[in-house]
């Protein structure tokens, strides 16, 4: 009945908020300023200085980018610095703060919402991983129910995720007003979170992701080459093109360091991930060289010009050279991963363990695989989430492959293995931790 009720709620309610301030002007901030500028809303941005905030408005303004498809939009946005304007946001329905990512920042910032906030305006943080309880630790009740994370992905009118994270003291319809705004008005998908570490998106992918590059750093890997690799874990997987080393050239091996440094010191001890925290020294070599991505010229791959043409090189992290790319032309399909190559076993010790520690995940970053599967989709460009994933593979096969490793069976997978059904999903419905099916 409470589900219900939830349901005819959601679909009668009509979101209230009708201006958002945003305080911080980076990326993030500018994307979703520019987001709620687009659909016609009152914004008002802040930042430390009009410096930071002209550099915003150019990154609005750039053809690139493309956030705002009429620019004389601009116009219409309010400005200001946090000395002389913080005030202002008293005005506003939605404090959307989007400073950078430091704890006591953020701190210190919420302090001063609350000081100027109005009753009943709605505060979040777009955080990609720090929990909402450290932000927000000795606020008072009046924050705490009006509170929760929105963790936008970047380019922010691209990406379609939203994760949704409240405090436990935060009132159910000022998640459902907030929630209505965000589907309704901006069109995304806001999958529901719980307050752990980088939620769910972050969680899981950067787990991929360190994971891929721990395993290369194997001997018995030394000959596999990174083009091949993000050849064959891309699209026969369903995963977008960049693969593995392609995405942390275009993240910033600088970002993945920081992601390493939070999940260090927030993952439980006995997580999958805390082994891979820590970037391998041949990582590290490059982080402290500066060689992090796209954003210094080059990573594992750069653009280089040749007599008036690119040439694509790739990084050999073994003997720190560049060298030119190979066309992988072999066809893959995701059985690789089943497949006695050395090819095969790198596939399954990512992804395979990748697929595990969703299943271990539930119920600890969100209560079903839906949210799961959603957020990798709707985050990370995924056609299919993990448990979808598997579904495809056959969680049976994948199983034997388990227990043929001897790898410890989560909950999840001895579910499955009891179901009458073999699947994940099934017409319209999904398998919860009861082992029922919950209509989607």
């Amino acid at each position: 009945m409470e589900n219900t009720n939830k349901l005819m709620y959601k679909k009668k309610m009509i979101s209230t908020i009708q201006s958002i301030a945003v305080l911080g002007s980076g990326t993030m901030g500018a994307g979703i300023a520019a987001l709620c500028l687009e659909k016609g809303y009152k914004v008002l941005l802040l930042d430390i200085s009009e410096e930071a905030i002209n550099k915003a408005k150019s990154i609005m303004l750039n053809e690139k980018y493309k956030m705002l498809s009429d620019i004389n939009m601009i116009e219409k946005l309010e400005t200001g610095t946090f000395e002389k304007d913080f005030k202002n946001i008293s005005e506003y329905d939605w404090i959307c703060e989007a400073v950078v990512e430091k704890v006591e920042i953020k701190r210190s910032i919420f302090k001063k919402i609350e000081e100027h906030r109005k009753d009943g305006s709605i505060v979040s943080s777009n955080t990609s991983g720090i929990p909402l309880r450290d932000i927000v630790e000795n606020m008072p009740d009046r924050m705490l129910k009006d509170v929760c994370i929105t963790h936008f992905f970047n380019p922010v009118k691209v990406m379609k995720l939203c994760e949704l994270v409240p405090s436990i003291k935060t009132d159910q319809n000022v998640l459902m007003n907030l929630r209505m705004f965000l589907e309704n008005i901006l069109e995304k998908g806001v999958v529901d979170a719980k307050d752990t570490v980088n939620f769910i998106g972050n969680r899981i992918g950067c787990f991929w992701m360190l994971k891929g590059i721990h395993e290369k750093g194997k001997d018995i890997y030394k000959n596999l080459l990174i083009e091949e690799i993000d050849a064959v874990i891309s699209k026969p997987i369903g995963i977008p093109p960049t693969g593995i080393f392609g995405l942390i050239d275009l993240i910033g091996l600088d970002v993945m360091y920081s992601v390493g440094k939070n999940l260090a010191a927030n993952l439980p001890d006995d997580d999958m991930g805390k082994e891979y925290v820590n970037l391998p020294p041949n990582e590290q070599l490059m982080y402290e060289n500066k060689q992090l991505g796209r954003k210094t010229g080059g990573g594992y791959y750069r653009m280089i010009m040749n007599e008036s043409r690119k040439i694509k090189e790739v990084f050999d992290v073994d003997k720190k050279e560049w060298r030119n790319i190979r066309i992988i032309e072999q066809n893959y399909s995701i059985d690789v991963m089943f497949e006695n190559s050395t090819i095969g076993k790198y596939i399954w010790n990512v992804m395979g363990d990748t697929l595990l520690y969703s299943c271990k995940l539930v119920p600890e970053i969100s209560n079903n695989i839906l949210n799961i599967d959603r957020a990798m989709k709707w985050g990370f460009g995924w056609k299919k989430g993990p448990f979808e994933i598997l579904d495809e593979i056959g969680p049976m096969k994948f199983l034997d492959k388990c227990k043929e490793k001897d790898i410890k069976i989560p909950k999840l997978l001895d579910i499955i293995q009891k179901s009458e059904n073999k699947l994940f999903y099934k017409n319209g419905t999904y398998l919860d931790l009861s082992g029922k099916y919950e209509k989607i």
